[in-house]
């Protein structure tokens, strides 16, 4: 019966490893091919700091999950201690970051407010200027969620850094209305919105859209989180129950 018991957790353990394996597999090539790929792709991945920095983290989590599906079937099917106590020792690592990431994120979630957003919004924002991340990023997402700044145009009023429109206005192009939300899609009318003309900007502030828009899915996000963490616990109690019955 415990001969049983282990060749069915040997053989489970392998499954859910292969899936893993698969998973890290189709990222890693997707990440290479993203960086790689000689037809153009790879100078708009350059060209925007978001997405050069997304192509290097899923390359490194593909990479990851490579590694962790790989020790965990090769450590399951040859019975190899030396491997399931690599793959324990591995997935221990991540499971202890991950946990003290969610703890940080619940210490520092006070920080995370409107006020917080506005100053340091007020202190690093460059408006156009796409080689730093920051201004980049909050262009981003003023064009996609069609907001501006974290309370509305009048955020950038107060910036005194800040560097002027052609027009003499502190409103940035990415508060102007678009016919698509979108870097490419086309102004509604951007001189009138430079000019300040209320009509053709985005009055509403980004902090409120994107709570509103993500309201629905932090619990969501916590239930999925809270799944990974047990998922791998279980995975670190399988590969030590192989590892203690492997003789």
């Amino acid at each position: 019966m415990e001969g049983d018991c282990l060749s069915c957790m040997k053989y489970l353990m392998f499954l859910f490893n292969f899936f893993i394996f698969l998973g890290g597999a189709c990222l890693l090539g997707l990440g290479i091919w993203v960086i790689v790929d000689p037809t153009g792709f790879r100078e708009i991945v350059a060209a925007n700091p978001l997405l050069f920095t997304g192509a290097y983290i899923m390359l490194a989590m593909g990479a990851m999950l490579f590694l962790l599906g790989f020790l965990g079937c090769c450590g399951a099917i040859r019975e190899n201690k030396c491997l399931l106590l690599f793959f324990f020792m591995f997935i221990l690592l991540i499971f202890l970051a991950e946990l003290s990431a969610a703890i940080l994120a619940f210490i520092f979630r006070e920080n995370l407010t409107r006020e917080f957003f506005t100053k340091e919004l007020k202190k690093h924002y460059q408006r156009n200027n796409d080689t730093d991340v920051f201004s980049s990023t909050w262009n981003s997402v003023m064009i996609t969620f069609a907001c501006c700044g974290v309370n509305g145009p009048e955020d950038f009023e107060d910036i005194r850094h800040l560097p002027y429109s052609s027009l003499g206005k502190a409103t940035p192009e990415a508060c102007c209305q678009r016919e698509l939300q979108s870097r490419e899609g086309m102004f509604v009318n951007k001189e009138a919105c430079l000019e300040g003309i209320e009509r053709f900007q985005n009055r509403q502030g980004c902090y409120t859209v994107i709570l509103n828009s993500f309201e629905t899915y932090v619990y969501l996000a916590g239930a999925l989180a809270i799944g990974v963490l047990a998922i791998e616990l279980f995975a670190m109690i399988f590969a030590m129950c192989l590892f203690r019955g492997i003789q």
